[in-house]
């Protein structure tokens, strides 16, 4: 089996047995599924938000039915609760080539509703790959995701040293044990902030969860304000890489960050891709507002299998080739 990728320009081949040996893999390599990720294009796109946000993390409470979109494709995190805002804008200057609109998610309220807890908070929105396919993504397809993300300029970030926003997955995996059980790998953007007075200026890093440890890697300083491109891949030795990179130019093997066992557990399913957004709940502190456009499933179907076959329960669906930054073709609803 053939799978593509989109490199420097070219459409290049790359077949699939070269990757069972667990090299890495750049995300946005194979075939894109789409029933699953969203381009925020849809001129009628909205967001429900159904009363009140889930806080099961905190008091076990998950306040059903929860928020979800209209197009069927994100929905409230039932663990922590939703962002208080989340608002299809224009997209910001330097986005991907003939996109007009992005998604902006903040938040205030991150805790229990009707209480400040007076810590840091965070909020998710999940867009769902189990809940659209009828099934999770075995990482025998080795599935991945890629999202663009627009850091503001500092000034609008809430003034605060810490964790601020984070672009993670849903996976099942096998632990050293043998007990398979959910973990959440993925990248957090910190922010170093000049009013903690433990910095001369503000800047921000990207933190990656995790190495086998369970311990976050270092990842690269972030000086500038701009649109970021952030990758996951799960390989079928039960491996997560991790890639990111500034702009909105595909990822390449350059861009690679770091590839583990998180917890030393073998990864197996790509059940969801999700977003957090943490800020402090105490009441007053609105998040910094952050915006992603265009995040894309991507696999490479094993031999003798079609992106159809990760379907359950539903009519058959589209899949294109690993494709480049230009917009306007989606079959995306």
């Amino acid at each position: 089996m053939t799978a593509y990728r989109i490199a420097a320009g070219l459409l290049v081949a790359v077949t699939a047995c070269q990757y069972a040996g667990g090299a890495p893999v750049v995300p946005g390599t194979g075939l894109v599924v789409d029933l699953v990720g969203d381009d925020f294009e849809d001129p009628q796109w909205g967001y429900l938000m159904n009363g009140p946000k889930a806080s099961h993390e905190q008091d076990e409470e998950q306040r059903p039915p929860g928020g979800k979109s209209r197009n069927g494709r994100w929905y409230e995190g039932a663990k922590r609760g939703q962002p208080d805002v989340i608002r299809r804008i224009a997209t910001p200057p330097g986005g991907l080539a003939g996109s007009a609109a992005s998604l902006m998610v903040a938040t205030k309220l991150s805790g229990i509703p009707g209480g400040a807890s007076g810590k840091q908070m965070q909020d998710d929105l999940l867009m769902g790959i189990e809940t659209r396919l009828g099934r999770p993504i075995p990482a025998s397809w080795t599935p991945s995701v890629v999202v663009r993300v627009y850091l503001p300029e500092f000034s609008r970030w809430e003034q605060r040293s810490g964790s601020s926003f984070g672009v993670r997955a849903d996976v099942s995996g096998r632990t050293p044990d043998g007990v398979i059980e959910p973990y959440w790998p993925g990248m957090f953007i910190l922010f170093r902030s000049q009013s903690s007075r433990r910095y001369d200026h503000d800047f921000a890093e990207i933190a990656v969860r995790a190495r086998e440890s369970g311990q976050d890697a270092k990842g690269p300083i972030i000086e500038e304000p701009g649109w970021w491109t952030f990758g996951l891949s799960f390989t079928p030795d039960g491996m997560v890489h991790q890639y990111a990179s500034p702009g909105v130019d595909d990822l390449t093997e350059q861009d690679h960050l770091l590839s583990s066992r998180p917890y030393g557990s073998q990864c197996l399913y790509l059940n969801n891709f999700f977003v957090n957004v943490a800020n402090l709940d105490n009441g007053r502190n609105w998040s910094t507002p952050w915006v992603i456009d265009d995040p894309t499933v991507y696999v490479i179907p094993p031999g003798g299998q079609s992106v159809e076959n990760l379907v359950r329960g539903r009519g058959s669906i589209a899949s294109r080739s690993g494709r480049s930054t230009g917009r306007g073709k989606s079959t995306r609803r």
